[in-house]
C-alpha cells in the first residue's frame, strides 16, 4: 500500500471505502473548490451514514420503489439477450445489424473484484477497437476507470457499450417517463452529466490504449419509458457540453496530496461500529474532524451533497451561504453582519472591500427608494 493510500485508509477508518459511481463524481466536480467533499470522496467516507450520525441527515436520494422500478425496467429493456434494445438501436441509429455479440462484465468467471473486471473490459473494449467487425458488439456493465482528484476512481456504470463499425456509443438506461416527447430537464441533465462521466472514462481507457478516443460517440443513447407505458424508447442526448465542463472541472481539482499536506496526520472519519452497531467515536468527535477540513457551501449543494445541512448549519451567518453569485459579488466580505453595517454606513469597509462596498450602497439606496414609494 502507497502512502497516500495509507493516509486515505486512515481517513476512512476500520470500514470498506465507500464506491464512486458516475453520480457522485458529477456532484464532485460541480463543486472542484470544495476540500471538505473531495477528500471524504477520494478517501471513500461513508457522507450519508456520517451525516445521519451527527444528527444533519441527508434529504434526498432515490426511493426504494424508484429503484425497483428502475431494475425492473432496466431488465426488460435487456431481457431475451438485449432483443428490445437492439431492436431500439437498429431504428435510432439507422444500422442494419441482424444478430450480436453479447458480454456481460458484471462479474468475471464469479469473481466481482474490481481489478479482475476492469482488466477484462479493458481486454474486451480494445479488442473491439482493434477489430471492430471480428469482436463484440454489447457489454454490459464494462468497469471504468477515471482520474479524481488524484485517484483512480472505479465507475460501476449501469450502462452497455454498443459498438458498430469501430464507433462506440454509451447507452443509459433510465426509468423517468418521456410524455409527449418532453422529459423532465432536470431528470435528463442529471442523465446527461452521468453518462458524460461514462464518455469520458471510455475514451481515457481506449486512448491509454493506442486509439482515437473519439471514436467512443459524444451522443449518448438514452432509453426511457414512453409516456404512460413501460414500453421502451430511445433518443440521442449529445454531452459534448457535459464534456466539456466534466473535463475543466476535474482539471481545476486540488490534487488530493496537495490537500492532505495541509490537514492534521491524524484526522480520520472512523465509522466502524461496535457489537451493537453503533460507531465507537463520538459524533462530536466526528464534528471536530469535520472542522479541520475547509468546506465550499453553497445553496445547490443542498440538492447534491450528504453533507449540506450540516455545511449550511456550519456556515450560518457566512456570505457564501447566501449562494455563489452573493459570495462572488461581496469578495472580501465573509460575513452577513458586516455586509449590512457597511450597507447602512456603520463599518468602513477595508480596502479590498471597497468595489464590494459600493454595490451594498447602491442596494441599500435602491430598497430605500423602493420602501419610500410603496409607503407614499
Amino acid at each position: 500500500m502507497t502512502d497516500l493510500a495509507q493516509r486515505l485508509a486512515t481517513i476512512r477508518g476500520g470500514v470498506a471505502p465507500a464506491r464512486h459511481n458516475a453520480r457522485t463524481i458529477a456532484v464532485l466536480t460541480s463543486n472542484p473548490g470544495c476540500a471538505r467533499r473531495a477528500v471524504l470522496d477520494c478517501a471513500g467516507v461513508d457522507k450519508q451514514r456520517l451525516a445521519a450520525y451527527i444528527d444533519h441527515p441527508a434529504r434526498f436520494g432515490q426511493s426504494r420503489f424508484a429503484i425497483t422500478r428502475g431494475n425492473a425496467f432496466e431488465a426488460q429493456v435487456k431481457a431475451n439477450g438485449c432483443a428490445e434494445l437492439l431492436r431500439l438501436l437498429r431504428e435510432l441509429l439507422d444500422l442494419e445489424i441482424q444478430e450480436v455479440a453479447y458480454d456481460d462484465l458484471e462479474s468475471v468467471a464469479g469473481h466481482p473484484g474490481n481489478d479482475v473486471r476492469y482488466a477484462r473490459a479493458r481486454t474486451l473494449l480494445t479488442r473491439a477497437a482493434a477489430e471492430p467487425e471480428r469482436a463484440g458488439t454489447l457489454f454490459d456493465h464494462p468497469l471504468l476507470r477515471l482520474d479524481v482528484a488524484g485517484q483512480q476512481a472505479y465507475l460501476e456504470p449501469d450502462l452497455i457499450a454498443f459498438q458498430h463499425a469501430g464507433r462506440f456509443h454509451v447507452v443509459e438506461i433510465k426509468s423517468f417517463a418521456v410524455i409527449d416527447g418532453q422529459a423532465d430537464p432536470g431528470k435528463v441533465a442529471a442523465a446527461a452529466i452521468q453518462s458524460a462521466v461514462y464518455v469520458l472514462a471510455m475514451r481515457k481507457l481506449l486512448e491509454d490504449a493506442g486509439h482515437d478516443p473519439e471514436i467512443v460517440s459524444h451522443d449518448v443513447v438514452l432509453v426511457c419509458p414512453r409516456d404512460f407505458s413501460n414500453q421502451p424508447m430511445a433518443v440521442l442526448v449529445d454531452v459534448r457540453k457535459q464534456l466539456a465542463v466534466l473535463r475543466r472541472q476535474l482539471s481545476r481539482m486540488t490534487r488530493i496530496d496537495a490537500l492532505l499536506a495541509e490537514l492534521p496526520a491524524t484526522l480520520s472519519f472512523d465509522l466502524a461500529a461496535d457489537d451493537t452497531g453503533v460507531p465507537t467515536r463520538s459524533p462530536q468527535s466526528l464534528i471536530d474532524a469535520l472542522h479541520e477540513v475547509e468546506a465550499r457551501y453553497s445553496p445547490e449543494c443542498l440538492a447534491t451533497c450528504e453533507l449540506a445541512y450540516f455545511c449550511r448549519h456550519e456556515a450560518r451567518g457566512c456570505t457564501a451561504a447566501l449562494g455563489k453569485t452573493v459570495r462572488e459579488e461581496l469578495g472580501g466580505i465573509e460575513r452577513v453582519e458586516t455586509a449590512l453595517a457597511i450597507a447602512r454606513d456603520e463599518r468602513a469597509p477595508a480596502e479590498d472591500q471597497q468595489e464590494a462596498a459600493e454595490l451594498l450602497r447602491a442596494a441599500a439606496r435602491l430598497r430605500a427608494e423602493l420602501l419610500s414609494g410603496v409607503a407614499g
